[in-house]
């Protein structure tokens, strides 16, 4: 299938899983969410929310990117995606969105057009409604704001969150016929390093490409993940894990949290586990709680290359205007 349909996915499982992203305590999303099945507000108070810990202190205008959402941080109980809507999507998934159109508008992807169009876009006021910015996020504007180059400004961040990205570089170069291997290889890279230059988000982010390219030759997830063989990744254990509890893998033998190579390995289990079942997939995911957002962008986009995307959950997505490339 079409890298069109892994973008999508992601931006789905996204949405899906913001009302309960961060929650480490399933009894929390029980009892705030009980068995939901398709897009939700997020509600007040977030019981693990950790914003009271900190304080927002931008240095100045070119690294304020939080605004009017500040001054919610250092109290209790915050929800970090309380604003959004239904069907709406988190900060990454926004700038995927953007970096999505941004291709299709130049025809290509040039990474120091993209690090402009991202600057931009983050130092708009109200261009987004998070309260919470990452902290690859942080730090890098931070950077910005201290005199580096955009190209200098990334750190050596190993979340899961760098692959957010990934599935919208794939599609928008698809869009503009410009899909060699290697360039998309190269892509990529490009594109994961100048915010996450850790070597584990880096080997993550290319098995992810490489996995949604097998996927575009109609290959079968089961069958990609069996040939492909991946370091840090034990498809043995994944396998054996099949029939437990989704809660028990993913929450005790496998962490919750969105450090790598971990939460890639957590993420695959999801995608082979429910790979004929999109809705099952992306659901299952949102409901272990943790960082289900940007694990649910694996998830969400190499299940939706094997089965597609039921449309009840494009019907309520509510960047699909945004994909739009007419508008500016």
């Amino acid at each position: 299938m079409s890298f069109q349909n892994a973008f999508l996915g992601s931006l789905v499982a996204d949405a899906v899983s913001m009302p309960v992203h961060w929650y480490y305590n399933t009894r929390g999303i029980d009892e705030d969410y009980p068995d939901f099945d398709h897009y939700i507000a997020p509600k007040n108070p977030h019981p693990d929310s950790i914003l009271w810990r900190s304080r927002y202190q931008p240095i100045g205008e070119k690294d304020d990117i939080l605004r009017e959402q500040s001054k919610y941080w250092g109290k209790r109980g915050v929800h970090y995606h309380q604003f959004l809507r239904p069907g709406e999507n988190t900060l990454n998934l926004k700038l995927a969105c953007e970096l999505y159109r941004t291709i299709i508008k130049n025809g290509e992807y040039d990474p120091d057009t993209w690090l402009e169009r991202y600057a931009e876009v983050m130092l708009t006021p109200g261009w987004h409604l998070d309260t919470y910015a990452e902290e690859y996020h942080r730090a890098f504007f931070t950077h910005y704001a201290r005199g580096k180059k955009l190209s200098n400004c990334g750190i050596e961040d190993i979340h899961i969150g760098g692959l957010s990205l990934v599935p919208a570089l794939l599609a928008g170069l698809e869009a503009v016929d410009q899909t060699d291997e290697e360039h998309l290889f190269q892509s990529v890279h490009n594109l994961v390093k100048h915010t996450h230059s850790h070597p584990h988000t880096l080997t993550s982010a290319r098995n992810l490409t490489q996995i949604l390219i097998e996927l575009s030759k109609r290959a079968e997830i089961r069958n990609v993940l069996n040939t492909f063989r991946m370091s840090d990744v034990p498809l043995n254990k994944i396998k054996a894990w099949e029939n437990m509890p989704d809660r028990k893998v993913v929450g005790e033998t496998l962490s919750t949290a969105c450090y790598l190579p971990e939460s890639f390995t957590a993420a695959l289990y999801f995608a082979w586990k429910y790979s004929d079942d999109f809705s099952l997939a992306v659901l299952a995911n949102a409901k272990v709680g943790g960082d289900n957002c940007h694990r649910g962008v694996v998830v969400g986009s190499i299940v939706a290359m094997q089965t597609g995307i039921p449309e009840k959950w494009l019907r309520d997505l509510k960047c699909m205007d945004e994909l739009r490339c007419d508008q500016s």
